[in-house]
This record gives structure tokens, C-alpha cells and sequence, in this order.
């Protein structure tokens, strides 16, 4: 079976040659380094504070908390706001709501 598909014309495999091992080790073609000194970006020891870490992670909770629960707080009313203006639009009466209790004594 023969595929005349035009596109296949034009289509070609590209050989992929393999690397060498000594490329694949630390040394890149050249015998340089890929990756210059990263013991510039090293911590020392005295350089961990967990205390002041911890305080910081406590902190970003509680701002995320308080950002996640403001956002609740602006979608519940942006929600009641919307059901009173459907109400209203409606031509209703009495669309605020009242909390009642059965407890009068």
C-alpha cells in the first residue's frame, strides 16, 4: 500500500549522533567546566538561623490565611449582594432578610 501524502515528500530523518562519555562527565568539550564554582553559593555553617526561619514561616501563614479568608468573606458578599439585586429587580418586596429566633422569653 502506497501513502501519497504530499506532506511525506519533504519529510526526512535527521541522524542524532551519540556523545561521548568524557562529555557526559564533568569536563565538557574543551576540558572546561560546564558549570563554574558553585562554592560561591554554599552556606556555612553558622549561616542557618531556624528560629528566625520558623518566625518568618509563621508569619507567611497568617498572612495567607488571612488573605484566603478575606477572599471568602468578599465572595460570600458579592453573593448576597447579587441575590438582593435579582430580588429587588424582580419587582419583589421584602428581599432583605431578617434573622428571627424562637426564643422570645
Amino acid at each position: 500500500m502506497q501513502n501519497d501524502d504530499p506532506a511525506d515528500k519533504d519529510a526526512r530523518v535527521v541522524p542524532f549522533r551519540h556523545r561521548r562519555s568524557e562529555e557526559l562527565g564533568g569536563a565538557g568539550p574543551g576540558g572546561r567546566e560546564p558549570v563554574g564554582g558553585l562554592d560561591r553559593y554554599e552556606r556555612g555553617e553558622d549561616a542557618d538561623d531556624y528560629r528566625h526561619r520558623m518566625l518568618v514561616n509563621v508569619a507567611a501563614l497568617l498572612v495567607v490565611g488571612g488573605l484566603i479568608g478575606a477572599g471568602v468573606w468578599i465572595a460570600n458578599t458579592m453573593a448576597e449582594m447579587r441575590k438582593n439585586q435579582d430580588c429587588a429587580l424582580q419587582g419583589r418586596r421584602n428581599c432583605a432578610t431578617f434573622q428571627t429566633t424562637r426564643d422570645r422569653w
